[in-house]
């Protein structure tokens, strides 16, 4: 059975999980501690970076981007539309959620490893600008939760997992649609929803 290596507040670790339940793709998630850079993770991906998926084969598939179209080829794009449009849009939403996933963790990486006296507060203000404008944008152009869940919808709720663990209380206000949206989502999809970033 395929490894995924992985956290369990990883948001991009949780983009993969549940794709992998999604799709039906089944796997063993094996959890890491990438501070420790354990052979397993850094034998497998130089960056010592989660999430890596190691396939049956001895293939070892990063970063979480790369490993959703791997299971959308899997299992015969259950994870990503067909239709060339709409594929694209699904892909432009990953992204920016992606984004939004590396300016959240930018902003809590800064505070956890330097000293109180280090820490540069125009680079967190940079990161929570650039968050505040991804969570505008997908609150004012919500992925439609009325057709079958795709990777970009995965990839947004998982960012959002990120930021409830992290910044709760903080990206919700002046959001109402997006929070109501994050709601819907896990009212519809509870198991997939199960599997958010947990710290």
């Amino acid at each position: 059975m395929p490894k995924l290596l992985y956290s369990g507040a990883s948001p991009y670790s949780a983009k993969v999980r549940m794709a992998a339940a999604l799709a039906g793709y089944d796997l063993e998630a094996v959890s890491v501690d990438t501070n420790a850079e354990p052979e397993v993770l850094i034998g497998n991906n130089p960056l010592g970076k989660i999430p890596v998926l190691l396939t049956d084969d001895g293939r070892a598939v990063y970063d979480s981007a790369v490993i959703l179209q791997f299971i959308n080829r899997e299992r015969r794009n259950s994870v990503f539309p067909t239709n060339a449009a709409k594929r694209t849009d699904a892909e432009v939403t990953e992204a920016l959620a992606d984004g939004l996933m590396d300016a959240l963790l930018a902003h809590v990486y800064e505070r956890r490893f330097r000293p109180e006296d280090l820490v540069h507060q125009p680079w967190l203000d940079k990161q929570w600008s650039k968050a505040t404008r991804a969570l505008d944008h997908f609150n004012d152009n919500l992925p439609r939760l009325t057709g079958k869940l795709n990777g970009g919808h995965l990839a947004l709720r998982a960012a959002l997992g990120y930021a409830s663990l992290r910044f709760e209380g903080k990206w919700e206000r002046g959001r109402s649609k997006l929070v109501r949206w994050a709601k819907k989502f896990d009212e519809k999809h509870p198991d997939i929803a199960a599997l958010l970033p947990k710290g």
